[in-house]
């Protein structure tokens, strides 16, 4: 078995590409391979800024060998009546480049053909590769790509260099009039190259001995821990590792040296997000934290070289560092000594979408939902969530949101303690932006889940009545995170309000503009996108499509409520007789959906009692009316698996009705009692489920 490496040379790319291309190289050489019959053990992909590495081993060095039967045209047609191949049979032979005594006779259940049998593969595993490489390497995606020189080839960055190795010798092929080769190139400073690579084999030893780069990105990142833990240790405190920082920080070097820089402990005055944000946001840099959790005076970033004086880089780092938290110490000082109103006043001038008014508004607006959210689920913090909406937007015009963008909503937070108001209000204020996305996590407070609500509500009521509504993947205001976020708070926190009633009193706190959807319309299309995220959410933390739409047609303006009863009709969907009790309660419903209309009056579900004739329609009376205190009393208590129990109860009894009982009998006022009773159990089941929307 044999081995092949290929290394694709580029000026440095971007770290957020780097586990992507990986990934496609991956695939696309696994699919490539495949397709063309070629066998192979395991595929290894690695990157650096400057660098795509493929290596391939147990790769089989010729193509495996198959046989094809290929049918041609029918006997009858290809010999005329002498025996002689005809035009058909000449072109058969001459497409599959064969002779005719190559032919022969297949025969199948349609008649006989003539057939040849053609061997297939058998060639240089080499050859393919040399095929297959130029297409794999142009057809890499990329957000955007570019041109360089006076070549028409894009590419993420310019290609400088292309090592194609099938063991000891070169594949060849040409990429942007690039010709691939057995050179590779090191780091700048360490082993700039170029470098021969004499087999497949070595690839790996010459550039880590040779290039002095460590090609592995795991392996990047555990010098990366390793040095930098050994470092803060010997200061007396832990570094403070974030995951998407060290993803980033891994991928801008291919020589890692961890260095631990110092900074003036009069900083340490600044709250700790804003320290954090300056390293980690601008000098990719990780903060260090004593035993106590809190900040010390030191930072750990991270090389592409192994400095001649470590010192003199250090204090590089440390004096743009410094600059830095210069600038923030400014304008945290100047923004302790504003006053809210002020803020207030300036969000006037903040436009939040230009159609939409200015943040000012959008405040006030907040206000108001937030006081009503509380009035529903927390009377006793309607204040502390009025005020919490009134301050939410402030800290936009501070200093340090105006320089550090990131931590709005941190700042306003931290800013509203440090001017007198409550706890609650603080916290509410630093949770309004969560969730962030589908796995961060909801608010923890609930005066924090009321404002993120409202303030979801009032962008989703705003964007609708102006039309901007998602369409594929075009979604620039997030409106499908906002709805995904509403739900997901109001399920996780146990929130019980009418959300339809929400998104009325969001699209009322507007007053009258100049909609480009009527109000009525922006309303319907709002709730139906809103019902439909919902169920998105339901399916993909595992319920059947079919059970979400069930439990969504019965009702989903009590999202908390919706989601209990999803969880209960799972359960009850889990039994033995649910086909059965599935297929009973659904021709209810069908009756009622398509008979109904032909009463010619509206059904209530207000049976006589008089009307009643057959035994088996007066004993699915009795059982409508026995189990009605118990399912009102379970509907009380939300206990919903409860409720589905009672409908076993029932469904004998409506068995039994629809064997005995013609429901669309001749007489008239019979035949609408029968339905209207229908309409009463079809009611009360759909409160639960709407059974109708199963298939069995």
């Amino acid at each position: 078995m044999s081995v092949f490496v290929l290394e694709i040379g580029t000026e440095e790319l971007p770290a957020r590409f780097l586990s992507g291309l990986e990934q496609e190289l991956n695939n696309r050489f696994t699919s490539a391979l495949g397709a063309a019959g070629v066998g192979f053990g395991a595929i290894e992909t690695e990157s650096t800024p400057r660098r795509l590495a493929v290596c391939i081993r147990d790769i089989e060095a010729v193509q495996r060998e198959s046989e094809e039967v290929v049918s041609g045209p029918p006997v009858r047609i290809a010999y005329d009546s002498e025996g002689n191949p005809t035009k058909a049979a000449l072109g058969f032979v001459k497409t599959q480049g064969v002779e005719m005594a190559d032919v022969f006779t297949l025969t199948s259940d349609k008649g006989q053909y003539l057939a040849v049998r053609k061997k297939m593969g058998g060639r240089p595993v080499k050859d393919i590769l040399a095929e297959v490489c130029p297409d794999i390497v142009a057809a890499l995606p990329f957000p955007k790509k570019m041109k360089w020189g006076s070549g028409e080839f894009t590419f993420g960055r310019p290609l400088r260099w292309m090592l194609a190795l099938f063991d000891a010798d070169v594949v060849p092929f040409a990429v942007a009039e690039m010709q691939s080769g057995n050179l590779t190139y090191g780091h700048r400073v360490h082993g700039a190259g170029p470098f021969e690579v004499a087999s497949a084999e070595e690839y790996f030893s010459v550039v880590r001995d040779k290039c002095s780069v460590t090609l592995a990105a795991a392996e990047r990142r555990e010098i990366t821990i390793k040095g930098g833990d050994a470092l803060a240790a010997a200061a007396g405190g832990k570094v403070l590792w974030k995951e998407s920082l060290l993803d980033e920080v891994q991928g801008l070097c291919e020589h890692p040296v961890p260095c631990l820089g110092s900074f003036d402990p009069s900083f340490l005055e600044l709250p700790a997000e804003v320290l954090l944000t300056s390293m980690e946001s601008h000098q990719k840099s990780f903060g260090v934290a004593g035993e106590d959790g809190k900040l010390l005076p030191h930072f750990l970033t991270v090389l592409n070289m192994t400095p001649v004086d470590m010192a003199l880089v250090q204090k590089g780092w440390e004096r743009v560092l410094r600059a830095r938290l210069e600038d923030a110490r400014f304008f945290w000082k100047a923004d302790l000594a504003a006053e809210l109103d002020t803020w207030l006043a300036k969000l006037d001038n903040v436009i939040f979408l230009a159609p939409l008014g200015s943040m000012g508004d959008k405040t006030r607006r907040l206000e108001k939902l937030c006081r009503w959210l509380a009035s529903c689920v927390a009377p006793a913090q309607a204040e502390d969530a009025a005020r919490a909406g009134r301050l939410s937007k402030a800290d936009l015009v501070s200093e340090m949101v105006y320089e550090f963008d990131s931590l709005q909503g941190i700042m306003g937070s931290i800013y509203a303690q440090r001017k007198g108001e409550s706890e609650t209000v603080a916290a509410a204020i630093s949770e309004q932006y969560l969730p962030a996305g589908p796995d961060s996590p909801v608010p923890a407070s609930v005066c924090g889940a009321l404002l993120s609500i409202a303030d979801k509500a009032d962008t989703l009521a705003g964007c609708f009545g102006l039309g901007m509504i998602p369409t594929g993947a075009a979604d620039p205001y997030a409106l499908r995170r906002c709805a995904l976020g509403i739900a997901r708070i109001m399920l996780e926190k146990n929130l019980r309000f009418d959300v339809k009633e929400l998104f009325r009193l969001a699209q009322e706190g507007y007053g009258e503009r100049n909609w480009k959807l009527q109000p009525a319309e922006a309303a319907e299309k709002l709730q139906e996108f809103f019902t439909l995220r919902l169920k998105n959410l339901f399916v993909s933390q595992g319920y059947e499509t079919l059970l979400v739409e069930a439990a969504l047609h019965a009702g989903s303006d009590d999202v908390w409520a919706a989601g209990a009863r999803l969880a209960a009709l799972n359960t009850f969907s889990k039994a033995e007789d649910f086909g059965q009790a599935v297929l009973t309660f659904k021709r209810a419903a069908n009756i009622i959906r398509k008979q109904g209309q032909e009463v010619g009056v509206e059904l209530d579900g207000r049976y006589d009692a008089a009307l009643l004739e057959d035994d088996a329609e007066k004993q699915l009376v009795k059982a409508i009316e026995d189990t009605a205190p118990g399912f009102e009393s379970k509907w009380a208590d939300d206990d919903f698996e409860a409720l589905f129990g009672l409908l076993r109860e029932l469904r004998p009894s409506v068995d039994a009705f629809f064997d005995s009982v013609m429901v669309m009998c001749d007489d008239p006022a019979l035949r609408r009692n029968r339905l209207n009773l229908l309409q009463a159990l079809v009611q009360r089941l759909g409160r639960l489920a709407d059974f109708s929307a199963l298939q069995m």
